[in-house]
């Protein structure tokens, strides 16, 4: 299980206080004084965290809470793992930081990258160091298909989120987002994603030949359909912050037939999907594709040290020396855990206890589909939503979500919320999370989701 030296070892968690704690609400009142408005988190999560190992969390008030957040996603290990901490230790000595430089660090962290892509893909592609975010590396991207292509405008999918920079929030699906912020990027066209769930063509899967994608298709063969030849269509094969949506296998296959077809370069955004997430190294390969740019950061390093990358195809390098560059993109603390991080990835079977977990997952929670107000448990991997819709009318029920995620906190889990109206709790596990640590988390969810479905069948009722 996972060890915290000095308070013993810890299997499963442990909450004395009322959330926050009195040493919590002092950092948070702290947070709220002196950081920017636009902190997220601890608002829905209140607490302060001390320390962590493993699939655990200690708040400096000392409960400890089972952490199926993992950082967003980055902490694809768990909180310092052993290996990681060791060559991250030993490159600290050595060579922290080198530009674009050519250093042994960097050097095995590229083959082991490479070494992860599919036989096809590994012997035709570049790949290039961006800014330390996900963000960066999707600007990286559209830049770099504007160049190679010499054209304009960009294709996106309503409910995708690639980041919140200038170009990457014009790319993304949440409106909140862009509405404070005028002049935004031109040239960025929004087309159905698959969302069965929520079908944006409100067609049923019996009444469905995949019309969404025949929407994009029809869009761009017709000459009086709007829409330019794009520079690049982006997608995201399982929608994160949107709700932890897989696409369907239909879409996706169509999607790159019709950008092949039209000689349009097909990004993937594997940010929160890519490292082994969704049970292979990237999301794609479950569908049977090659995209021309994959974007990647997140859990690139493993222990959340930043780095960011795109991996693409040979013929659209173009670029000119110094076209796009950052100064934080020699990352050798960064390239030491996450060419570690491979290696642990092999030695220690991690995509196969992925794909364990994530059916461990699947049955645990599979009395859910059973409660009225749970719509739809969906992900793949260790990537879980839970979606919450109202029984009556079907629509998000965001409060609901909040509810249980609140709930899960109480009892010593940390989840998130993302989707329409945040109305789906978010499982994002570390990928060498425990059986033990799973059933925790999973008893502790479906108490959470029972609690808070009563709660609102009652209201409905008063109401």
């Amino acid at each position: 299980m996972t060890s915290l030296d000095h308070l013993g070892t810890w299997t499963g968690p442990h909450v004395d206080h009322e959330l926050p704690g009195p040493r919590s609400a002092e950092f948070l009142a702290l947070q709220q004084r002196h950081e920017s408005n636009a902190r997220t988190y601890p608002r829905r999560l209140p607490i302060a965290i001390e320390e962590a190992s493993g699939s655990f969390v200690r708040d400096v008030d000392g409960n400890v809470f089972i952490d199926f957040l993992a950082g967003a996603g980055v902490l694809s290990l768990g909180h310092n793992h052993p290996d990681l901490v060791r060559v991250i230790t030993d490159q600290l000595g050595r060579l922290t930081h080198g530009l674009d430089f050519p250093t042994p660090a960097k050097e095995e962290f590229i083959q082991a990258q490479l070494a992860m892509l599919p036989p096809g893909l590994r012997d035709r592609m570049k790949i290039h160091f961006c800014g330390p975010t996900g963000a960066n590396a999707v600007d990286a991207a559209l830049k770099l298909c504007k160049t190679a292509t010499g054209r304009g405008d960009v294709i996106s999918f309503q409910g995708g989120f690639h980041g919140s920079s200038h170009a990457a929030m014009a790319i993304t699906g949440l409106v909140s987002q862009k509405q404070p912020v005028p002049n935004g990027v031109p040239g960025i066209h929004f087309f159905p994603y698959s969302y069965c769930a929520r079908c944006p063509l409100d067609l049923t899967p019996d009444a469905c030949a995949t019309n969404c994608v025949s929407f994009l298709e029809r869009s761009l063969r017709d000459g009086n359909g709007g829409v330019p030849l794009p520079a690049a269509v982006i997608l995201e094969m399982v929608q994160g912050e949107g709700g932890i949506i897989p696409a369907t296998g239909d879409f996706v296959r169509r999607v790159r037939e019709l950008t092949r077809e039209l000689d349009i370069p097909l990004v993937v955004d594997e940010v929160q999907s890519g490292c082994g997430r969704t049970g292979t190294w990237f999301a794609f390969e479950q569908y049977g594709i090659e995209p021309d740019v994959i974007v990647a950061s997140k859990a690139l390093s493993g222990i959340g040290t930043p780095v960011a990358v795109i991996l693409y195809d040979e013929r659209l390098d173009v670029w000119a020396p110094g076209a796009h560059t950052g100064t934080f993109r020699g990352n050798q603390l960064a390239f030491a855990a996450g060419a570690e991080a491979v290696r642990v990835f092999e030695r220690e079977d991690i995509l196969g206890n992925v794909h364990r977990r994530g059916e461990q997952i699947l049955k645990s929670l599979a009395e859910l589909h059973a409660n009225p107000w749970v719509r739809e448990v969906r992900g793949r991997g260790l990537m879980w939503g839970i979606e919450f819709a109202d029984p009556g009318d079907g629509s998000p029920a965001g409060a609901v979500a909040g509810q249980v995620q609140a709930g899960a906190l109480r009892r010593g889990l940390i989840v998130e919320v993302g989707g329409r109206a945040d109305c789906v709790v978010r499982l994002m596990p570390p990928l060498n999370v425990t059986a033990e640590v799973v059933d925790t988390a999973c008893a502790i969810l479906v108490d959470a989701i029972a609690d808070a479905t009563l709660s609102a069948d009652r209201g409905r009722q008063e109401a």
